[in-house]
């Protein structure tokens, strides 16, 4: 493909990973609407863009657009870009609620334009290689899923940021925020859904610099799965000393796996016998792990890595290809709806089955893939 001209909604942290993740795709920035004219201004020039007056002139210089504005504006942003006839990358979450989500995939399905979700945990190769572990028996029959992501960044009363005001970040903070990821890794490398989940959420403070707060600092949660396997996932943003913190342990009858995010370079493998630690290498992973081992083994792999992996996979995508595990907006309606049944087994404090919660009139999901 000729190099894509890439529209970008946002200016934040979250503009510029995706903004380097596209030019390292082959990816032109070309455009950059923010929130106000200054702030336009001031992201355009952060991310070698041009600055643009309105929606309505972003799409008109843009091939495809990267939606990376608040939550509450995802479903907006990315209607009109589908509504364009422009492929969409969206941030997560897809939607405040399921209902908005699963509308925004069946306006994809529509359009037939692509419409994926920046999942980029799935990029890891490591992650990649635990799938596929999986797929090929290697636990055995899946018994147990231990899963956490857990952060610092507001653990202080004094720290705030948008997502903390429902009004911009929706009913859900800490789990549509990072349990949404937690999630869809999970069932991607287990190959199956949850089906019932049981959930409590806490609020660290009840006031944050003199703001009220109604979303959730943390959540804690027992599923179970498809298979009868069950597991327990922890989300927090107010864990002292940690900053990025995702795992995720799979153990079954013959072997357990887990694969931690800030060591992403290595998967840990146990046995009754024995336990070992697999390191990156590609010569030695499953096909679609070692696709995504870019970088010679001993170079570390990380985070930024497995944003341009996706943002590539994205861009192939839209040249005919059909690149494994891409989420797409069926991906981010999957984790909004799982997200709105934690949201309800906490408030109701009962046993939750996710398709029973689902509303009635909804979009298409899809079993992972």
């Amino acid at each position: 493909m000729t190099s894509l001209r890439v529209g970008i909604i946002g200016g934040g942290f979250m503009a510029r990973t995706h903004a380097q993740a596209a030019r390292r795709a082959g990816g032109t920035v070309c455009s950059v609407l923010s929130s106000s004219p200054e702030s336009t201004v001031r992201a355009a020039t952060q991310l070698g863009a041009s600055p643009v007056a309105s929606l309505t002139e972003l799409l008109e210089t843009s091939e495809i657009v990267h939606v990376t504005s608040p939550n509450s504006l995802h479903a907006e942003h990315a209607l009109a870009v589908l509504q364009a006839n422009k492929p969409v990358i969206c941030e997560k979450p897809l939607g405040v609620d399921f209902t908005q989500a699963s509308a925004l995939a069946s306006a994809a399905m529509q359009a037939g334009m692509l419409a994926t979700v920046p999942f980029v945990y799935r990029f890891h190769p490591m992650a990649r290689q635990a799938r596929a572990m999986v797929a090929n028996g290697h636990l055995g029959r899946l018994l147990t899923v231990r899963g956490a992501y857990l952060q610092d960044w507001l653990l202080g009363s004094q720290e705030v940021n948008w997502r903390v005001d429902e009004t911009s970040g929706g009913p859900s903070r800490a789990f549509a925020d990072i349990g949404s990821h937690l999630v869809d890794l999970t069932e991607f490398i287990a190959g199956e859904r949850i089906t019932e989940l049981q959930s409590t959420t806490s609020i660290a403070h009840e006031h944050r610099a003199g703001r009220k707060v109604r979303t959730e600092d943390a959540a804690v949660l027992t599923v179970r799965f498809s298979s009868g396997a069950l597991g327990s996932l922890m989300v927090s943003q107010v864990n002292a000393g940690r900053k990025n913190a995702l795992s995720l342990e799979l153990s079954g009858t013959e072997h357990a796996i887990e694969f931690q995010q800030e060591r992403p370079d290595e998967l840990w493998i146990g046995g009754a016998e024995s336990n070992r630690v697999l390191a990156r290498d590609a010569a030695i992973l499953e096909p679609d792990a070692a696709r995504l081992s870019t970088i010679p083994a001993g170079h570390p792999m990380g985070y930024l890595d497995a944003f341009a992996a996706f943002v590539a996979d994205s861009y192939a995508a839209l040249g005919g290809e059909r690149p494994e595990g891409l989420p797409t907006f069926a991906d981010g309606a999957r984790a909004a709806l799982l997200t709105d049944a934690v949201l309800c087994s906490a408030a109701e404090r009962t046993w939750v089955s996710v398709d029973d919660h689902r509303p009635e009139a909804t979009g298409p999901t899809k079993e992972p893939a």
